[in-house]
């Protein structure tokens, strides 16, 4: 998926020109843009398959936070059918987890994963979809409503320290291994998200690469909401830490303007180019990065129908028998006797 170039568009949105006194119009209607989302589907892998043994998704859990006094996090864990608590599992870890659990929406990561771990295509792996961070009273983020107004999400994702590293590493993974055996290599350790749920996961694992070493990033928000355009100037200037990332966005992503095309254009506002500026600062910094550019809008349309792919890239390099003998490792991975 890597290009070697980008190629620049300039997308225009045609609309009908209203008349612009009554009798008198200004001219023949246009006919409306298409939508670039549109040429975005799910694939086979983002639906059940028969035959296919479906994990589990358990919770939701609480989680109270010292890192953000106050907040708490809600979360739910998935338990592939092929679990088995006496053999270290790989882990990824989904911000808004609301969005990528969500099984009629445009991601339904739960459903990615089953057929991934059933083919053999990524290693067994638990799951945690992670909501932002809301104190009691605040309500829930939802797929519609991801909590931008209404919860802690613009400190926690668009903040350049290390406070939501230390909720995920120092408040999530505890509670987590107090249930389930979780690989202690940061080589199998994984996560990601989409928009400002994107740099969060940067964030965590440029905070601590010992503990996270794969990034997955839809339409991140590499831009100025909190500073984060700087990222671009930080990875050159800092030595190479040990992640591979992925980047998927769209050139009709949010382009500096914000809604109003009259506003004049911020480049430190600009998500696409933005983007492009981490890819390139990683790339010449050695990282191992990976990246796709597609025509789409700030949103999951792409990047949920490519998930399984990038699920496929990151993970690429887990273990595998090459003996042709190995009858087990050529047939699907059955699921696990529970007890």
């Amino acid at each position: 998926m890597k290009q070697a170039a980008l190629l620049g568009l300039v997308f225009s949105a045609g609309a009908a020109t209203a008349a612009l006194t009554q009798g008198q119009s200004a001219g023949p209607p246009q006919t409306p843009a298409p939508n670039p989302d549109s040429h975005y589907q799910l694939g086979p892998d983002s639906f059940p398959r028969d035959g296919v043994a479906r994990g589990e998704v358990r919770g939701p859990y609480t989680l109270p936070s010292e890192a953000y006094p106050g907040t708490q996090h809600t979360y739910w864990v998935y338990v592939p059918a092929q679990y088995d608590p006496a053999v270290p599992a790989s882990l990824m870890i989904f911000n808004d987890g609301q969005a990528f659990k969500n099984m009629d929406g445009d991601l339904r990561a739960p459903n990615v994963l089953d057929n991934l771990i059933d083919r053999r295509e990524i290693p067994v792996m638990l799951a945690v979809f992670i909501n932002p961070g809301r104190r009691p009273d605040q309500p829930e983020p939802t797929p519609q409503e991801w909590g931008d107004r209404t919860t802690n999400r613009p400190t926690e994702y668009n903040s350049l320290d290390d406070k939501y590293a230390r909720v995920i590493v120092d408040e999530l993974m505890p509670a987590l291994k107090k249930d389930y055996n979780i690989s202690t290599d940061a080589e199998q350790r994984g996560i990601g998200g989409a928009s400002s749920g994107a740099i969060a996961a940067f964030t965590v694992a440029w905070e601590r690469p010992n503990e996270f070493r794969k990034v997955l990033s839809i339409v991140g928000s590499f831009v100025n909401l909190r500073g984060g355009d700087a990222y671009a100037g930080i990875v050159r200037k800092t030595d190479k830490k040990p992640i591979r990332i992925f980047l998927q966005d769209g050139r009709n992503d949010n382009r500096g303007r914000g809604r109003d095309e009259s506003t004049p254009y911020d480049e430190r506002r600009d998500w696409f180019l933005q983007n492009v500026r981490l890819t390139q600062a990683l790339t010449e910094k050695g990282y191992d990065v990976n990246y796709t550019w597609g025509i789409g809008r700030h949103g999951q349309k792409q990047g949920g129908a490519i998930l399984p792919d990038m699920m496929r890239w990151l993970w690429r390099d887990h273990p595998a028998s090459t003996d042709p003998n190995d009858m087990v490792e050529r047939s699907f991975n059955a699921p696990k006797e529970r007890k």
